[in-house]
């Protein structure tokens, strides 16, 4: 079962989109394990994208994470971060397939809405920076018979 982390970033909140989000997901079948709505502080941002640390838009990166509140999430399920990925779309909004989160609701890669782990082995490692281990819940839900094979 993977677990993958899922900001609907300062955009998203302030368009009223975190329902919106959290419901495609459900119905997808992924099960919410973690969620909390927060100001990312400037360190958190900084851990998060250190990998763009030195390009052109890492500031920018960090000043927008940082400007307004985010719900943050873990979110599991098998494919669990292939299944995310697919539901949010491409990056840039235009070249996001229809009906995926991004191409309904945005334009440009700078308010694209989300960010989504894009590995199995990122999803853990950023579910752990933005989640204590105590605040991930382990839960079954009747219906994930129906859902998942395993």
């Amino acid at each position: 079962m993977e677990r993958t982390l899922v900001l609907v970033k300062p955009d998203g909140v302030q368009r009223g989109l975190v329902g919106e989000v959290i419901a495609r997901l459900e119905r997808r079948g992924l099960r919410l394990v973690a969620a909390k709505f927060m100001n990312v502080s400037k360190s958190l941002a900084e851990t998060h994208y250190a990998i763009h640390k030195g390009k052109p838009f890492y500031d920018g990166l960090i000043s927008y994470i940082t400007s307004a509140p985010v719900m943050a999430m873990a979110w599991e399920g098998p494919n669990a971060v292939a299944a995310v990925r697919q539901t949010m779309g491409a990056t840039r909004p235009t070249e996001a397939a229809p009906g995926t989160l991004r191409h309904d609701f945005a334009l440009e890669v700078g308010r694209n809405l989300t960010h989504a782990s894009d590995e199995p082995a990122n999803g853990e490692k950023e579910v752990s920076l933005w989640f204590k281990k105590e605040e991930l819940v382990d839960w079954k839900r009747e219906v994930d018979k129906w859902i998942f094979e395993k």
